[in-house]
């Protein structure tokens, strides 16, 4: 009798494992789903906005905030996700979860007595676009969406200052040679004192001198006299000659004298 029970209760126990096993082989198959086509190379701005989620309670201001939502009841939960942004000039791939980048991410479950990880949290810098996406997930489905994003500020560049090339200290002029002092003029000779004009000869008492009219009949001005008047010279002259025949006169009569003893 113990026997067969023996046997009951392992025929039983094969019976539960095997439908256990064929109720959960179901959830242990995982695919891969993409992201849903209409998301496709679109910006944050572009979602409904929803800054008061409370997961975006730390948002910084110049970073975008993303919420995925995996939606349908076969779907499973969110077992990893690859997501492809460009930021302006190349194409940059973020995995969730990855604790080791710089961008902040995390999983969340809807809780409840069945809890899937449906939700999916992500912050990006400000202005990226959601170029594409792929999830691996623990059901099936057809794929998975953007639920809301709240869009950061862009900082906007700060412009690189255009470097001043250095003016090059020109080298101090040497200082020009100072004009070389000339020579100080020598004293230009003092003109010669003109020589004081001879005093003329005091003429005899018989012929007193007269000043000569002024030579020219043009100009105005008179010639200023030089030397002995000339016709106190003639004067003079006649005086002479006179006096000169009269001692020849004298010395020839002398001459003719004859003395007697």
């Amino acid at each position: 009798m113990s026997q067969r029970r023996r046997v009951a209760r392992a025929a039983f126990s094969a019976t539960a494992a095997t439908a256990c096993l064929a109720l959960a082989t179901p959830a242990w198959a995982s695919s891969t789903i993409g992201l849903k086509s209409a998301h496709h190379g679109k910006k944050a701005g572009y979602f409904t906005q929803q800054c008061d989620d409370e997961r975006f309670a730390n948002l910084p201001d110049d970073h975008d905030g993303w919420h995925f939502v995996l939606p349908g009841k076969n779907s499973g939960s969110f077992e990893t996700l690859t997501l492809t942004f460009s930021d302006g000039t190349n194409d940059v791939t973020v995995n969730i979860p990855d604790g080791s980048d710089a961008y902040p991410d995390s999983f969340y479950s809807t809780g409840g007595k069945d809890p899937r990880q449906i939700h999916a949290y992500l912050f990006t810098p400000a202005g990226w676009k959601l170029v594409d996406g792929s999830a691996t997930i623990s059901g099936t489905g057809d794929d998975f969406n953007v639920s809301h994003t709240c869009k950061g500020t862009v900082p906007k560049p700060t412009p690189t200052p255009t470097p001043t090339p250095s003016v090059s200290e020109s080298p101090e002029p040497s200082e020009s040679p100072s004009a070389s002092e000339s020579p100080e003029p020598s004293e230009s000779p003092s003109a010669s004192e003109s020589p004081s004009a001879s005093e003329s000869p005091t003429p005899s008492d018989s012929a007193s001198p007269t000043t000569a009219p002024s030579g020219g009949t043009g100009g105005g001005r008179d010639l200023p006299l030089t030397g002995v008047a000339v016709t106190g010279m003639a004067l003079t002259g006649v005086a002479l000659i006179g006096g000169g025949i009269a001692l020849m006169t004298l010395r020839r009569r002398r001459d003719r004298i004859t003395f007697t003893g």
